[in-house]
């Protein structure tokens, strides 16, 4: 556990890091960094804390985002765009920021002599056939223009440089690869929270192609405790790790029927086309994360539907 550090997290006010806020609060200073662009902060209860600090500001503003890590001692970079949605209308912004966004977060963190920096990539660098991938397995650039890989290789791209920042300067890097995270307090485009939102108003479900998509689900609880451990243990330096649930596999309209099921909602589910190159399968090998860090996700599918569908209820509809 971490006591009397200044945690600066860049996408602060989002989904993951809110849990991260949570966890970290009571025992330690956590400065936000955040455009709010998507905001989970405002209406978490943590926004008013007396150990956070809010700053507005962008990744891509050098300046301020250096200025304002001074201090600190963990950064948890977080901020970058996500969402294929996002990606298509975005793609120029989408490479900016996750490029260099995560390189004036790595020059800042090693100007600042920071402890640990924790950098989000993507389980996406895999590419479109990814079953049980592990660390070491080979990274898939994909067809240059496509909206799906743009964003994978933008993700790549930084993480490839929060690697080279540790083999070169020592910077102790730790890269962190999400698998289909979800759980209470997402904010997006994510597709447990669209279908249960649908479910519990009995609206129609969507689903982009043909729903034989084949993924694996991560509770947020789940994610955050590799994350910490991440943070906290010092064999994760120098290192990437899956983070992901590699029981709770199944295909997208698997999901969505389990979600109508699980609700006992009255939703007719659709396919509509696909909104860019899929993903067939993404599973994830977590074997390296167990045995280095002793992690292993503990929520099944069903109970963290239900658990994200009683806080959706409560505090959106």
């Amino acid at each position: 556990m971490l006591y009397n550090k200044v945690i600066f997290i860049t996408g602060g006010a989002g989904f993951i890091a809110n849990n991260l806020i949570r966890h970290y609060i009571e025992q330690n200073k956590i400065r936000v960094y955040d455009n709010f662009h998507r905001d989970t902060l405002t209406k978490s209860g943590l926004a008013d804390h007396p150990n956070i600090t809010v700053i507005k500001g962008d990744v891509l503003d050098e300046e301020l985002l250096a200025d304002s890590m001074a201090g600190s001692n963990i950064v948890i970079h977080a901020a970058g765009i996500a969402g294929i949605d996002t990606v298509i209308k975005n793609p120029v912004r989408t490479m900016q920021v996750n490029m260099m966004g995560t390189a004036y977060a790595l020059e800042a963190a090693y100007r600042n002599n920071i402890e640990r920096f924790i950098d989000f990539s993507t389980s996406e660098v895999f590419g479109s056939m990814a079953f049980k991938s592990c660390e070491t397995d080979q990274t898939v650039a994909g067809s240059a223009g496509e909206a799906r890989w743009t964003y994978a290789v933008s993700k790549l791209a930084g993480e490839h440089l929060a690697h080279a920042y540790y083999r070169q300067y020592q910077l102790p890097t730790v890269t962190v690869r999400p698998f289909n995270v979800y759980g209470p307090g997402q904010t997006g485009e994510g597709a447990i929270q669209i279908f249960i939102k649908r479910a519990l108003k009995n609206e129609t479900i969507h689903i982009d192609g043909d729903g034989n998509q084949i993924r694996a689900w991560c509770y947020v609880d789940d994610f955050v405790d590799g994350i910490v451990r991440c943070i906290e243990n010092p064999n994760a330096i120098g290192e990437s790790f899956n983070i992901g649930n590699s029981r709770a596999v199944i295909t997208i309209l698997g999901l969505a029927e389990s979600v109508v099921r699980v609700l006992k909602s009255e939703s007719k589910i659709v396919f509509d086309p696909p909104l860019s190159a899929d993903i067939a399968i993404r599973i994830p090998s977590v074997d390296k994360a167990n045995s280095s860090l002793g992690f292993k996700a503990k929520v099944d599918l069903a109970l963290g539907i239900s658990r994200t569908a009683e806080w959706i209820k409560n505090n959106i509809l």
